[in-house]
């Protein structure tokens, strides 16, 4: 069975979001934000994030464009311009044409995790993309930490 999990890091201090990761056994630490750089992400900016990974927990990093909304879906929902209803419809739709299926190996995948910023996973694309991918691969579980 392939573990795949997800993060997101908003409401954790840094020992939550660290050793939860450490605790769980994550290998790899897969980014699927489109905006990675930016000074509100405190200890998850990217720099900073791919060396705490590395000295605390021996996790790499990556950052994977392709399971990120573009700009215009993001924008369209944080600005509530579209509900979370279109939101996941346009996503879904997006990662699909993107054939992100085709892009992450069932073995990269295993003991890996997906980030981004949102606390729960119920309005985030990450456990879009998580579920999109069990959907198409064989023994994926997801654990949402």
């Amino acid at each position: 069975m392939i573990k795949l999990f997800t993060i997101g890091f908003t409401r954790k201090s840094a020992a939550q979001f660290f050793e939860g990761l450490k605790k769980a056994g994550v290998k790899k630490l897969i980014d699927t934000r489109l905006n990675n750089t930016s000074q509100l992400s405190g200890f998850a900016k990217q720099s900073d994030l791919e060396y705490f990974l590395d000295k605390i927990g021996q996790i790499r990093y990556e950052h994977c464009l392709p399971l990120a909304p573009t700009q215009d879906i993001l924008d369209g929902y944080k600005k509530k311009k579209i509900s979370w209803n279109e939101y996941e419809k346009a996503y879904l739709e997006l990662i699909q044409k993107r054939q992100i299926e085709s892009l992450l190996k069932p073995e990269e995948l295993d003991n890996a995790c997906f980030l981004c910023s949102e606390d729960k996973p119920h309005y985030c694309h990450r456990r879009l993309a998580a579920e999109y991918l069990q959907s198409r691969l064989n023994n994926l579980e997801i654990i949402h930490l």
